[in-house]
């Protein structure tokens, strides 16, 4: 099966960076997008060593395609001394676009991506948002294989999602000789899947994995460099209470968290289930957020009290404080923390997430059907209370 949709995201139109991980089309949409763009595309055997050894090579295929006003280099951070020369191009002539695509940030960080000092803008790409795909999003299928379109449009998606893990293990991790121990790093993944939507406790990490707390860092930050996990920040604007200043982690879609998260006899399906549904609605955030005009951020707020609201999205003309529950029944508990939130920062709207099935609003909370409120999330358009 193969889904066709339009995304979301929208290029700029001077040269671009866009960061994704694996299998969220990229590429497709480059190739959909910029049909008559010259292509490089460095997971080709043959391009790459050409590249590798002659990174100049990209002037000459410019100077050779005066006609040609896209250049797209694909998973450039398999040749990082590219950005060289595609700094000096962008300097000399403007009329053309560069567009880099890359799954990891690790290499080009090291390898010189603040040569291209601001010339092209850095952008990000997400899996699929559920308004994207419309009738064909289902929730509960979101929860257990997530929406990444590589997996979205598989014949057998958990089969794919099991290969598509494996998939990183081995190219990104073991060929690109990030870690000297794949095993280990095999048993952090495990490991780190407990801590997605909870705050990080490295020493813990350690001590599961039987490795030192400074690998455990290592290891973090190639989760991050790979895109497949990231750390969510306290919200700690004119906090009038004292606050917790961990960050809290979560794995990039909910079917990676599903698939990496060891289950057992002992585990809670509500207690997994909640943290699946916080995270997919996480990851729906990060990309309106991404994919809307003007700079908004994600938060979480945590007092040392006790008062958690799951997630604040703060921009010059956004301020919400978000909830997000598993259950079907809005419960007085439930709006607690929002409340108290929304005690301290007036200027906020509060919305409460739930897995129930009616629209209500409730002492000033606008509380949404989780599913319907995905599906109405578009960028730089609020899902509002009709």
């Amino acid at each position: 099966m193969e889904i066709f949709t339009e995304r979301f995201f929208k290029p700029p139109k001077d040269s671009f960076i866009i960061f994704g991980p694996r299998g969220t089309g990229k590429s497709t949409w480059l190739r959909n997008t910029f049909p008559d763009a010259y292509r490089v595309d460095l997971l080709d055997d043959r391009a790459y060593r050409d590249y590798i050894g002659h990174p100049e090579r990209i002037k000459e295929v410019v100077t050779a395609n005066p006609h040609t006003k896209h250049f797209i280099i694909d998973e450039v951070q398999k040749a990082p001394k590219l950005l060289d020369s595609i700094h000096s191009l962008i300097a000399e002539d403007k009329t053309n676009q560069f567009i880099l695509s890359g799954s990891s940030a690790r290499k080009l960080r090291r390898g010189g991506v603040n040569l291209l000092a601001g010339r092209a803008i850095l952008t990000h790409f997400h899996p699929f948002m559920a308004a994207e795909l419309g009738p064909d999003f289902s929730l509960e299928t979101a929860l257990r294989t997530g929406l990444i379109p590589l997996i979205v449009s598989a014949n057998e998606p958990d089969k794919t999602l099991a290969t598509y893990i494996a998939l990183y293990l081995k190219e990104e991790v073991k060929e690109e000789g990030l870690v000297r121990n794949v095993g280990s790093f095999a048993r952090f993944l495990e490991a780190i899947s407990f801590s997605h939507g909870s705050i990080l406790n490295l020493n813990h990490i350690a001590r599961e994995c039987q490795v030192s707390r400074k690998v455990v860092e290592n290891y973090l930050s190639i989760i991050e460099d790979l895109l497949i996990g990231y750390k969510l920040p306290v919200f700690l604007k004119r906090a009038r209470r004292e606050m917790t200043v961990q960050p809290k982690f979560f794995l990039f879609d909910a079917g990676v968290y599903h698939h990496l998260r060891p289950k057992g006899p002992l585990d809670s399906p509500d207690e997994i289930g909640g943290i699946a549904l916080e995270g997919l609605v996480l990851q729906h955030l990060k990309a309106w957020c991404d994919y809307s005009d003007g700079p908004v951020d994600c938060f979480f707020w945590k007092t040392r009290g006790g008062s958690e609201v799951d997630f604040i999205l703060y921009g010059e003309n956004y301020f919400w404080a978000i909830e997000v529950k598993n259950s079907r029944q809005i419960h007085p508990k439930s709006l607690k923390s929002l409340k108290a939130f929304l005690t301290d920062y007036p200027e906020a709207g509060g919305m409460l997430l739930y897995r129930g099935t009616e629209k209500r609003q409730i002492d000033g909370i606008a509380c949404w059907p989780v599913e319907d409120f995905l599906l109405h999330l578009k960028p730089n358009n609020w899902p509002q209370m009709q």
